[in-house]
């Protein structure tokens, strides 16, 4: 059956070592917790995991994240895209997002699918990634002066960095991360699922920055294949002259390059361009802004995914999601 159980999914997942992280078995178990159904198909060396979430009157939305299909053999992409359609079918789905696991200068037309261009993407299109090969060195070489002097001024002023576990702290800092930087953070139970799925196959730790035992700044690391991603981070307000934050996340980046990856993820800057990002950062807060001056000092290359692209099965539904959409972005 193309429908296949976690664990067919997880053993489908050993011969493709650089799948992303959100099509991760792992994954899918994290969202299924948190009001998402995760549905798993494979068709010969083709593969997704699909994400459903419910709608009023029985619909869903269907979403599949990280999508490498560009990647891989395209023998099979027919049948593939035809049980997908089935099961976007089964659950009634309304549309299927698309996020290609591709960078916007990468083609989709290997795809050989008709689809609509979004105008919504879930995840942070625009992102930094920062290249961890060579030696340390060579690495705090890339980065910019301040971020490099930082980093070695917190370990003057005695910040240390270690594996952590206090999920309570944690979700306080995160807290006063998202009231301080005006973004959304999930519940205490969703880090700590996120934690309890990862950690214990490698794939993530928790770091937290201290100074006389008292944290300061905290971060969840992932990492798979040749890539890691830096997803969850929070600082309270605390020591901040002691720059832990840059330190941790060094360390982080130490963590990855141990683990074998070659490029870390810092997840997440304002959608624009290179020139108005830096003609704007000094004078700009809001959003990601305020990430966007501390992220840019790590030395890495801005990065733009490619756009989500959308699979209609209900167009009347589909124009009434555009339209809330709209309402909301105009609000």
């Amino acid at each position: 059956m193309p429908e296949v159980s976690l664990t067919e999914w997880n053993q489908f997942l050993q011969h493709h070592p650089n799948a992303h992280l959100l099509q991760t078995g792992e994954w899918g178990e994290l969202k299924s917790a948190f009001e998402w159904e995760a549905v798993r198909v494979i068709v010969g060396d083709l593969g997704a995991q699909i994400l459903f979430r419910k709608l009023p009157l029985g619909f869903t939305i269907a979403y599949i994240p990280k999508l490498a299909v560009g990647n891989q053999p395209l023998e099979n992409s027919e049948e593939f895209w035809k049980e997908v359609d089935s099961i976007c079918e089964k659950h009634r789905a309304v549309f299927l997002k698309i996020e290609p696991d591709l960078w916007d200068d990468q083609p989709l037309d290997t795809w050989n699918l008709k689809l609509d261009t979004s105008l919504h993407n879930i995840q942070p299109p625009r992102t930094i990634v920062v290249d961890v090969r060579g030696s340390e060195d060579e690495i705090l070489a890339r980065m910019k002066q301040k971020c490099r002097y930082n980093i070695r001024l917190a370990e003057k002023k005695g910040v240390t960095v270690r594996a952590w576990d206090n999920f309570d702290e944690f979700y306080q800092m995160m807290q006063v991360t998202g009231g301080r930087d005006n973004f959304g953070v999930h519940s205490l139970e969703y880090y700590r699922r996120a934690y309890e799925l990862f950690h214990p196959t490698g794939m993530c730790e928790l770091l937290v920055a201290e100074f006389e035992s008292k944290p300061l700044a905290a971060l969840m690391v992932f990492a798979r294949g040749r890539r890691a991603w830096y997803i969850y981070g929070a600082s309270n307000d605390e020591e901040r002259n002691r720059m832990p934050t840059y330190l941790l996340q060094w360390e982080a980046m130490r963590w990855a390059k141990a683990r074998g990856c070659e490029e870390y993820d810092l997840w997440g800057v304002p959608d624009e361009d290179e020139a108005t990002l830096e003609a704007q950062f000094e004078n700009r807060s809001d959003g990601l802004w305020g990430v966007y001056r501390f992220k840019r000092g790590f030395g890495g290359e801005l990065k733009r995914a490619a756009q989500a692209v959308d699979k209609v099965y209900n167009p009347l539904l589909y124009k009434f999601y555009l339209w809330r959409l709209a309402g909301r972005e105009g609000g």
